[in-house]
Parts: structure tokens; C-alpha cells; sequence
């Protein structure tokens, strides 16, 4: 360094001081950004969990969808054929496997949004500590 060179005393200290702030606010902007990435992929993490959840419940409960769809459908066309059906509904009470189902989707969804909430609140603690820094 050049600059650290230099002889008068003053200059030197103020040249040092302004070489560790300027390392410090490098740790920091690294720290920072670390601290970020980790953020992001916990959201990816919780997200793409999410969105999996969904997928699987949109799944087995659109099949109950399609199943009415094409009763209906079936009952047009034998309507408009002129032929009087008379329509039986479906049982009300979920099958055993349908319930324990829903249950785990359930269990896995507050699961989920438990993991979601910590990270959010140690995310807007980590700000409220920032903010008072600063």
C-alpha cells in the first residue's frame, strides 16, 4: 500500500482506519448475503413443499371432480336421448384411506406453515435488530 507510506502520522492512522471499516463493511455485505441466500432457499424449500402438497391434494380430490363431471355428462346424454335415469348419489362418508389421507395432507400442510412462521419471525427479528444498529 502506498498510501500507508506515508510519513506523517496523522494520515496513516486515518488511512488504517479507513482500510478496516472498509474490511468490515466487506465481512458485513458477505454476512449479509449469506444470510440472504440461506433466506431464499429456506422459501424455495417451504414453497416448492408447498406447492407439492397441493399438487397431491389437487390430485386425489380432483378425481372426485372428474367422477361428477362425467356423471353429468352421462346424464345429458341420456337425457337428451329421451331415456328418464334415475340418479343415485354417491355415498357422503370418505373411505378409510380418503380420510387418513386428508389427515397427513393436513398434519404436512401445519408442519409447513409452523417452519414458514419461525423463519418469518427470525427474519423480521433479525431486521428489528438491523434497524436498531443502525
Amino acid at each position: 500500500m502506498e498510501l500507508l507510506e506515508t510519513k506523517d502520522p496523522d494520515k496513516r492512522r486515518l488511512l488504517e482506519t479507513s482500510e478496516r471499516h472498509k474490511l468490515e463493511l466487506e465481512r458485513e455485505v458477505k454476512s449479509l448475503s449469506d444470510k440472504t441466500e440461506r433466506l431464499l432457499i429456506n422459501g424455495l424449500i417451504i414453497g416448492g413443499s408447498l406447492a407439492l402438497t397441493y399438487f397431491i391434494v389437487s390430485q386425489w380430490g380432483g378425481s372426485k371432480a372428474k367422477k361428477k363431471k362425467k356423471a353429468k355428462a352421462k346424464e345429458n346424454v341420456v337425457s337428451a336421448a329421451g331415456f328418464e335415469i334415475e340418479s343415485e348419489e354417491a355415498p357422503a362418508i370418505p373411505s378409510l384411506i380418503s380420510q387418513i389421507g386428508n389427515k397427513v395432507i393436513n398434519q404436512a400442510s401445519l408442519i409447513l406453515l409452523d417452519i414458514a412462521k419461525e423463519k418469518l419471525l427470525e427474519f423480521l427479528e433479525s431486521r428489528k435488530k438491523q434497524d436498531e444498529n443502525s
